[in-house]
């Protein structure tokens, strides 16, 4: 492991994220909102820290290896999160503290969508824009983004790449070339943004919510411009293009990538994470409708759209909002919380342990059951026609069993804050599964939580995004041992 290696990649990133506040710049004058000022102080603050981090380490070229990729990624998280908060606690407005500052970066580059904000809809459009953009950065990965453009990185970049994509299976490559499965991966995030944003547009949306809630959308990340969500809009049309493009968006990149690349939609059918991702959410909105029309407070009609809305949101880990599940009657609003545990696909920007992991879970948990009745005999685990080996079948149940593990020690950090039980548990769930709403004292915002026990979600967060390992790693003797 090389450090000096590690700083220079580290700087040089540092210096590609100063750019991404050329926008909110343009934001803040476009509608003189008079915040363009804070924008500008922390670019320049990213920027200069970028130099002075990468010019002692110019000189210093290595090929990267696994350990190396694991560092600059959590490194690049970790510093990322912090110079993020930097316009937020430079505004005027909101004007957050350094702990909630710090907290709401995190949500917004991790995808998870918690928020400390009340009155978003009176704050500055620079700022607006600004958390919408941080998730739609978070979503694909700016690591990613900057294996795809930085040559600089060289062969190495896929040490970062395989860091960073989400899932069980980050060693498959679109393309031969690493830097180009990148770009592949990017094109298509971009296409996607920009084709929500145009039916956003189309529905009814002004440019400038459907430009921020294109990015939150196809991030998984529900951030929105309003403090009523998708919800300020009163749009069944609105509603079900949401509903749309958080499956798209939840599904594996790589399996968008392979039905552009051959023309042939039949890939969705015969892919079985997707198959099961489906089949998921439909039986989820079924039960969740069936709950709301047995509640004489709703219609028909709108047991309809905020049942299969809130199912997919939440399902999805999104967590966009028409209306407070929470409050729902029964036993509705613990379901849609543990069916965020399940999330999104591999490969895809939403959280959750992932769809293949669960799949693999109750396939091996079917193949004990059947070697109750026949104990000698040979039962291979397959998704689809491949058969999956022992080795990543053990790495699921390593992985379910360190997620729980780590699930109940934040979860006991966070009651030893003064928290209460239902709003220490959903809290931790939602930053674990970077979902977004809880339930309890954070079914609408974190602002009122201990500082402490913000500072614990923000561990939450990051460890969810990067899939626990990547950051665990970093704490093995082993990591450290030449």
């Amino acid at each position: 492991m090389s450090p000096r290696v590690a700083l220079r990649i580290l700087g040089l990133l540092l210096m590609l994220f100063s750019l991404t506040l050329v926008p909110p710049i343009l934001i803040s004058w476009l509608f003189a909102d008079g915040d363009w000022h804070a924008f500008a102080i922390a670019m320049v603050i990213t920027a200069g820290t970028g130099a002075l981090v990468y010019w002692p380490n110019r000189r210093a070229h290595k090929e990267l290896r696994t350990r190396d990729g694991f560092l600059i990624t959590v490194l690049f998280w970790s510093v990322l999160g912090l110079f993020g908060s930097l316009p937020l606690m430079l505004s005027s407005a909101p004007s957050l503290s350094w702990t909630d500052a710090v907290f709401e970066s995190f949500s917004g580059l991790t995808t998870t969508g918690a928020t400390v904000l009340t009155g978003i809809d009176l704050l500055p459009e620079g700022i607006r824009y600004y958390r919408q953009q941080l998730q739609w950065l978070g979503g694909m990965g700016i690591v990613v983004l900057a294996v795809a453009i930085l040559p600089t990185l060289g062969i190495g970049g896929m040490q970062l790449y395989r860091t960073e994509i989400p899932g069980p299976l980050k060693d498959s490559k679109l393309t031969p070339r690493i830097t180009e499965t990148a770009k592949a991966l990017w094109y298509i995030y971009a296409a996607l943004t920009i084709i929500c944003g145009l039916a956003y547009w189309l529905a009814g949306m002004n440019w400038f919510d459907a430009l921020g809630h294109s990015f939150s959308t196809v991030a998984i990340g529900g951030f929105s411009t309003h403090d009523a969500s998708i919800g300020y809009f009163d749009s069944p049309t609105i509603e079900q293009i949401c509903v749309v493009f958080m499956v798209i968006s939840s599904a594996s990149f790589g399996l968008h990538f392979a039905v552009w690349r051959e023309k042939r939609l039949s890939h969705y059918l015969h892919d079985p994470e997707f198959r099961f991702f489906v089949s998921f959410l439909a039986l989820l909105s079924l039960l969740s409708i069936a709950t709301l029309l047995a509640d004489p407070n709703y219609t028909q009609w709108k047991a309809l759209r905020h049942g299969l809305f809130e199912a997919v949101s939440v399902a999805t880990t999104t967590g966009f909002g028409v209306a407070d599940f929470s409050l729902w009657p029964g036993a509705l609003p613990f379901m849609l919380f543990v069916a965020a545990f399940v999330g999104a696909c591999s490969g895809s920007a939403g959280g959750g342990m992932k769809v293949i992991r669960i799949l693999l879970i109750f396939k091996q948990g079917m193949r004990e059951v059947t070697r109750l009745i026949h104990p000698t005999a040979v039962i291979a685990i397959k998704v689809g026609k491949i058969r999956v080996t022992d080795g990543v079948a053990q790495a699921v149940w390593g992985f379910f069993a360190v997620y729980v593990l780590l699930f109940f020690l934040m979860l006991i950090g966070l009651l030893a804050t003064g928290l209460d039980q239902v709003t220490a548990w959903s809290a931790v769930g939602s930053a674990l599964n970077n979902l977004g709403p809880g339930l309890g004292e954070v079914a609408t915002d974190f602002g009122e939580i201990p500082a402490l026990a913000k500072w614990i979600l923000v561990v939450a967060m990051v460890l969810g995004r990067l899939e626990i390992f990547t950051v665990l790693v970093l704490f093995t003797p082993a990591f450290w041992r030449r």
